[in-house]
């Protein structure tokens, strides 16, 4: 018996409402385990109101004794769940934790991570207590960013399980999948695994009390985007893009996502990375490399805040390779990851008390 087996099984239960079957309609969430003979998982329903939930649960149970096997344990071991639901549990898994913010691309190689970091630093050089996440599972690259490549990660005893201690530098305490595999290895996970994976590096470590979460995402909007907004309650989200066409293309994707009506995440604004080049030589010169103001022209017409504009500019770079976030330092290029930090902060306060 199969996790596959078990879906497959499930495609053949329909939807009344839409005629769609639950595994197309989205409704079989990602917890779905196996244990023996036992089966469990969970259905999502929209409204806790639903006037299918009872048949469909009945319906559920009887295809898989029918099309997987009679002898399995299905019975009373499928969760019903609904938005209510969900945002009670979201809100307990990380209960010290004020705000949540996800950082993510359209696509790889718009400098997310290097964006990400120097948030994390900026706001913790403002005075707050922050944490971040690097939840990019096949490409993880907070632990070179931060300089912390080969240091050990501990566990202790926590509220009587064994939970992981982050790492702590620059004011800013960090996890990453990159401190538990061998990242000269490529990672060949399916969707699934890598998202449960995931939320063990939420709920299995001691973040304590912080002020801001930042969420390193991978780039796109698959399996491991929506777990992440499923499983925690996320506050608000940011877009990183170029100003190359094809950058803004898939920028414009991701900002649909979290503004679907299913998922309801406020965009926190846009920045714009790699706007020019401007050489050491010629301070006053700017080559617009990958196009102008492509991100400021995203901005207004999908109605979000544009936060600001980051010029190509080597120390940053250089930052990320050496392990020395640039807005760890006193320079022009940590103003701008400064200037980010207290409008994200603005962005997340009430309008009564901007």
């Amino acid at each position: 018996m199969t996790k596959q087996e078990i879906i497959q099984a499930l495609s053949q239960v329909r939807y009344p409402g839409t005629g769609k079957n639950i595994v197309e309609q989205g409704m079989l969430m990602d917890d779905l385990n196996i244990d023996g003979k036992r089966v469990s998982f969970s259905l999502y329903f929209e409204k806790p109101n639903d006037p299918f939930v009872k048949s469909i649960v009945k319906q559920a149970e009887q295809t898989i004794l029918a099309f997987v096997s009679e002898d399995i344990d299905i019975k009373g071991n499928i969760t019903v769940k609904t938005p209510e639901i969900q945002r009670r549990e979201a809100e307990q898994l990380l209960p010290n934790v004020k705000n949540v913010i996800a950082v993510f691309s359209g696509k790889g190689g718009v400098g997310k991570s290097t964006v990400s970091v120097n948030l994390a630093v900026a706001l913790a050089r403002l005075g707050y207590k922050v944490g971040i996440l690097d939840a990019d599972i096949y490409g993880p690259s907070l632990p070179k960013m931060f300089g912390v490549e080969n240091q050990p990660l501990f566990t202790e005893m926590h509220d009587g399980r064994e939970k992981m201690i982050p790492i702590e530098k620059f004011g800013v305490k960090m996890l990453s999948i990159g401190f538990l595999i061998d990242t000269e290895k490529a990672l060949v996970w399916r969707g699934t695994l890598a998202a449960n994976a995931l939320k063990q590096l939420i709920t299995d470590a001691i973040w304590g009390e912080l002020d801001y979460f930042i969420i390193d995402l991978p780039p796109g909007t698959g399996d491991i985007q929506l777990t992440l907004v499923q499983t925690l309650k996320i506050n608000g989200a940011i877009a990183v893009t170029t100003p190359q066409e094809v950058a803004l293309a898939d920028a414009r994707k991701g900002i649909n996502m979290f503004q679907n009506e299913k998922i309801g995440v406020k965009i926190l604004g846009l920045i714009e990375n790699m706007s020019w080049f401007t050489p050491a030589e010629l301070p006053d010169n700017k080559y617009f490399i990958f196009g102008k103001d492509g991100g400021i022209r995203l901005s207004q017409k999908m109605d979000v805040p544009f936060l600001a504009q980051i010029p190509l500019v080597q120390s940053i770079c250089e930052g990320s390779d050496n392990g020395s976030p640039v807005a760890a330092e006193n320079s022009v290029s940590a103003k701008i990851f400064e200037d980010i930090a207290k409008k994200i902060v603005s962005n997340m306060l009430p309008a009564s008390e901007q």
